[in-house]
């Protein structure tokens, strides 16, 4: 039987075993292809998990959100283009994505202006970046609002 680990800084890949009570072994099962010194190693970060075991870990653990870390924090492609998600609740999803939606309702009429043409002159770009970054902040509530949505069926919080 495996060691209760005394780590002060886990990474997201312990944490998520250890929340299920898995040591590496039991894990090891669980995971079916991974094995208890590979799930070591990428959790004393001595190397990368790979994508297909990132997948393999959110969906045995429960734990989606294992996916966008990867994505946003070890993924060459993705560091700097994948927005980190947080887990919050529904409720402050709910207000960000209808914070965002009011704020783009208000932008849509300028949005057509600057785009109808099919250029973007050099005094509509301040406007077209402002939009954009508004853009951006409601795909990542509307992200957000997935995960919550993935992790609370995974919880049995909501039915399939």
């Amino acid at each position: 039987m495996g060691r209760k680990s005394v780590k002060e800084n886990k990474t997201v890949y312990q944490l998520a075993r250890e929340e299920l009570g898995l040591t590496r072994e039991a894990a090891s099962d669980v995971l079916g292809y991974i094995s208890a010194d590979r799930i070591e190693k990428i959790e004393n970060e001595k190397t990368l998990a790979r994508p297909e075991e990132v997948v393999t870990m959110s969906q045995c653990y429960k734990k989606p959100e294992l996916c966008n870390y990867y994505c946003s924090h070890e993924c060459p492609i993705g560091i700097g283009t994948v927005p980190e998600l947080k887990i919050k609740d529904l409720s402050q999803i709910t207000l960000e994505v209808l914070a965002n939606l009011t704020a783009l309702n208000r932008e849509r009429d300028r949005l057509v202006e600057i785009t109808v043409d099919g250029t973007i002159s050099e005094d509509e770009r301040k406007d077209f970046e402002e939009i954009r970054e508004k853009l951006s902040e409601m795909a990542v509530a509307v992200n957000s609002l997935s995960l919550w949505a993935d992790n609370a069926i995974n919880n049995g919080k909501i039915e399939k």
